[in-house]
């Protein structure tokens, strides 16, 4: 299933889900997950609805070092939630602290409470996959180990613009493209700490809930950018897009 957020052209805002090529307003995708149900359709299909990012983190988690060119344990870090900003958005690329790099990422979307979830249990707590676009100044790195600066910029992590209820967790593809042209086409496989190990790591140390989500790491798929490409990110079908300023 693939579930998303909408506006209306009248400003309502409500979860949805695809049907063909419209989306059905639907009742809370987290709380019907948390019963082990799909949501149910609360209105008409909706053809001309503006897909905005498909959920409201209240935290954003950054996986490193856990791509193959990286065989050291993998370490989070946190990133402002604020920087989410749904697919199709122009992103200021900031000029001013050095070269800008964009990472294609599969990114999981936690559908309910989620504390030392074990790797084996992790789906029981992952809504689903999305494509998740980790915009960074790089160059910030070495007076910023934290990513604050580096990775805080407006818009820094366009987001959606669905999620994949469906997708598989170990074998989620992951295409990169800039100007239309591939740069790489990879996927969760690569990853050496893979979906539900991520999961089962971060909710060791953090407790995660509704909406929250992961981004899991660059498996060969970190690229630089500059003012006026084209950035297409898809994961699992899913096709985020983003415009550099």
């Amino acid at each position: 299933m693939r579930i998303s957020r909408i506006q209306t052209s009248d400003g309502t805002v409500t979860h949805a889900f695809a049907e063909g090529d419209s989306w059905v307003p639907c009742s809370d995708p987290y709380e019907a997950f948390a019963r082990g149900e799909e949501p149910t359709r609360q209105g008409e299909p909706i053809a001309d609805a503006t897909l905005l990012a498909p959920a409201e983190p209240r935290i954003v988690v950054g996986i490193a070092q856990n791509g193959p060119e990286h065989p050291s344990p993998v370490q989070a870090w946190l990133k402002s939630p604020r920087t989410v900003v749904p697919s199709g958005t122009p992103v200021e690329l900031r000029r001013d602290v050095g070269k800008v790099v964009i990472e294609g990422e599969v990114c999981v979307v936690i559908g309910r409470d989620a504390l030392d979830v074990p790797v084996e249990d992790a789906h029981t707590v992952i809504l689903g996959l999305t494509a998740v676009n980790d915009i960074s100044n790089p160059e910030r790195g070495s007076v910023d180990p934290r990513n604050f600066e580096g990775k805080g910029g407006v818009g820094y992590t366009p987001l959606g613009p669905w999620i994949e209820t469906d997708a598989d967790l170990a074998n989620a593809e992951l295409e990169v493209r800039i100007n239309g042209e591939r740069t790489v086409l990879t996927g969760s496989h690569e990853l050496p700490a893979g979906v539900a190990e991520c999961v089962a790591y971060v909710t060791s140390w953090v407790p995660l809930g509704p909406g929250d989500i992961i981004m899991t790491g660059a498996p060969k798929s970190a690229f630089p950018a500059q003012p006026g490409d084209l950035v297409e990110i898809t994961v699992a079908g899913v096709p985020l897009v983003t415009p550099c300023v």
